[in-house]
């Protein structure tokens, strides 16, 4: 079936690998998950949405999944650092946790990669594996790809395949700003950009560039004053959390009539400082949008009841969909086996049929390019963040497409 016909409807209990058989060893057993990140400081509130929807999607998949296990969400926060990433890891091992997951920052995710592979190398017994749900720095499956690393984003250079695709065909860019985070990420995002753009559409000129701190600015006034200096008809960011919410504020105050091509406009706060100004010129790329129908939109419905929030970081039922199908793939909860199971498996998740690609762990799934449009008829009804407004999809991609090669020499286990 096309991508774009899928109505993103799944059932937990369709949520099985593919051909495999129901092995229920472990039925009703207790897995203990621990989240590593943010609950202070300027990205909080996006770490306060995710772990509420971690612990949703744990209460969701505990009545049914394919393993018959229970699922127990157990936060820890990481401040954004991936040195306090550490610390806090090792206070997970310590209590006995097995499974970890954490999504906000490259440099955490590089962090917390590194220090598992070393772990599991020291401790036989006690592996760790661990789920990356949103860091999508193209080198954590490539030049430092590990085992025990599994990623359910698509990376920088997946997104930006997908994105630059779309404005290729957009004959009216003509100039482009690029403003990024200074960090991992920020810097791929800017770097693929570049690299993309100048072989797909090499007409389009690069205007300006800006590294800025993460999580730091405050005032993005003097950002914008340059993108209007340089005359920009379109933006390209990887910003996400408060450095999107306060630039797109910044853009709105000053009449900024520029297009801005995002990886993470849906991400908590930003909505909200789009509103009416920027219907039309907002874009994401993302593994979803608003337009979803069937059980996913149940669960979007459902969350949006419990918290007055917003259910978009939908990688988290790839987490437990994940998990739950290797384990009973696995027919045991040892994170050496599960990883095992993990390697190459496919499995169906809310976004349709979707491989751990086993060369690398990085998910293959579809993406799609969504607009910020204001709400009309099913199934475009859902309101973001209660704006009256929501993402719609206008292009999706099949797996194949956004799909990039990896580096990735994979050291395995020798069992």
């Amino acid at each position: 079936m096309a991508l774009t016909r899928r109505t993103f409807g799944l059932s937990v209990g369709a949520a099985v690998a593919l051909g495999s058989p129901a092995v229920l060893a472990q039925r009703g057993q207790l897995v203990r998950v621990a989240w590593l990140d943010p609950l202070t400081g300027l990205m909080a509130p996006v770490g306060q949405n995710q772990i509420k929807s971690f612990q949703f999607m744990a209460e969701h998949f505990s009545r049914s999944n394919p393993a018959g296990v229970r699922f127990e969400m157990v936060p820890f926060d990481n401040k954004l650092s991936p040195a306090e990433s550490l610390n806090v890891l090792k206070a997970a091992i310590d209590q006995g946790i097995r499974y970890v997951v954490q999504g906000n920052g490259s440099g955490a995710a590089l962090a917390i990669s590194d220090a598992v592979t070393k772990h599991n190398e020291r401790n036989p017994g006690r592996e760790v594996a661990y789920l990356n749900y949103a860091a999508v720095d193209p080198d954590l499956t490539n030049s430092r790809c590990s085992y025990w690393h599994f990623r359910l984003d698509a990376d920088t250079s997946m997104k930006m395949e997908a994105l630059t695709t779309y404005m290729r065909d957009q004959r009216d860019i003509r100039r482009v700003y690029l403003i990024n985070q200074n960090y991992a990420h920020g810097v791929q995002v800017a770097r693929y950009a570049k690299e993309t753009l100048a072989r797909k559409r090499p007409d389009i000129q690069i205007v300006g560039e800006d590294l800025h701190p993460l999580a730091q600015v405050r005032d993005f006034a003097p950002y914008v004053a340059k993108i209007k200096a340089a005359g920009a008809d379109s933006i390209i960011t990887g910003n996400w959390g408060s450095d999107l919410t306060l630039l797109i504020r910044a853009a709105n105050d000053a009449g900024l009539n520029a297009r801005f091509y995002t990886y993470y406009a849906g991400v908590t706060g930003t909505p909200t400082a789009l509103g009416a100004a920027s219907e039309g010129r907002v874009f994401q790329v993302s593994y979803n949008h608003s337009g979803v129908t069937g059980e996913t939109r149940r669960l979007m419905d459902e969350f949006k009841r419990r918290f007055n929030d917003d259910w978009y970081t939908s990688a988290t039922y790839h987490a437990f969909a994940l998990l739950s199908t290797a384990m009973q793939r696995a027919a045991s909860l040892d994170p050496v086996r599960v990883a095992a199971a993990m390697s190459g498996l496919r499995f169906r998740s809310f976004n349709g049929d979707v491989e751990m690609r086993r060369a690398d762990h990085q998910l293959q799934q579809g993406l799609f390019i969504s607009e910020w449009r204001r709400a009309g008829p099913p199934p475009h009804d859902y309101s973001v963040e209660n704006t009256g407004f929501n993402f719609r999809m206008v292009r999706a991609f099949e797996p194949y497409v956004a799909s990039t090669p990896t580096s990735c020499q994979m050291r395995r286990p020798a069992s």
